[in-house]
């Protein structure tokens, strides 16, 4: 467990500061509150050298999160790896001269302390055989290749139809709810270990993990391009928390201690109502 405790503290400062600097390229092409910037100009900011050295850091963070994904029971994972937003809340303020309200500042509190409180309430991680994904491989495996592709066209749809500090928001949370969807494959991915390339190449789940990713990223540069750098990084916390946790214990196996669910219970819904604040609270100063 201490390996995917590492990983997920690496992965969690890796995209927090990758945010920073993506905010940073994205100012040069995009203005806050405005509609959704078109591909051409998307594509501009991720060529860009700022980006492209957040990008570096967004490939360390990514295979940190891959360590902790397999390594932790992802109700456990992904709210550390989540913790991100606190980083990105720092060094918005450090290099972009963002200011965190009184409220933000309370919020972030109460994400630390229910990321410490979720760290003591983790019990056994499932294994490939477990739950009920184990028991379904096949369908468990297209399906988040399915799903994968519809978040993934809808995100795009949505983003042209939303106006306003709105583009933000629903950019950041359907890239948040691809990358949940993202660390759900990488998890259940077969050929991984024993590592097998055969076994990758024919797994539906390692090209739910590719598209997943290039698209989680793409609708995350949409939302830094039209809102708060704090508003999209809380938005994306929500989906990319929420959906492996429920994944993980509905269908993985992953396990709660003994005596410990309330405490659990508790703590993931303060984790992602901090999160929720944070965005609420960016989404606001864009109006």
């Amino acid at each position: 467990m201490t390996l995917g405790l590492l990983a997920a503290i690496t992965a969690a400062l890796g995209y927090g500061l990758a945010s920073v600097l993506q905010a940073k390229a994205a100012e040069s092409t995009a203005s806050a509150g405005e509609a959704a910037p078109t591909f051409r100009s998307t594509i501009t900011t991720m060529l860009s050298a700022v980006f492209i050295l957040g990008l570096c850091l967004d490939g360390i963070a990514f295979v940190a999160n891959l360590v902790a994904a397999r390594e932790l029971p992802l109700f456990l994972a992904q709210p550390i790896v989540s913790a991100n937003l606190i980083v990105t809340a720092v060094a918005a303020g450090l290099f972009l001269g963002v200011v965190l309200t009184r409220r933000e500042r309370v919020a972030v509190v109460v994400v630390v302390l229910a990321l410490v409180a979720l760290a003591l309430t983790a019990g056994e991680e499932g294994g490939p055989t477990s739950g009920w994904a184990g028991r379904n491989h096949d369908l468990m495996h297209w399906g988040v290749l399915l799903v994968a592709i519809v978040l993934m066209v809808g995100g795009l749809v949505l983003v042209r139809v939303a106006s306003g500090p709105a583009v933000a928001a629903a950019a950041g949370l359907m890239a948040g709810a691809l990358f949940g969807v993202m660390v759900v494959a990488v998890r259940i991915a077969d050929g991984i270990d024993p590592f097998s390339v055969t076994a990758l190449l024919a797994d539906p789940a390692v090209y739910a993990v590719v598209l997943a990713g290039v698209g989680g990223f793409y609708l995350f540069t949409v939302a830094l391009q039209t809102g708060s750098v704090n508003a999209a990084a809380a938005a994306l916390v929500v989906g990319e928390t929420v959906i492996p946790a429920v994944v993980g214990m509905v269908l993985l196996g992953d396990q709660v201690r003994a005596g410990w669910w309330a405490v659990a219970v508790l703590a993931f819904v303060a984790a992602v109502g901090g999160a929720v604040t944070i965005a609420l609270a960016g989404s606001a100063q864009l109006e």
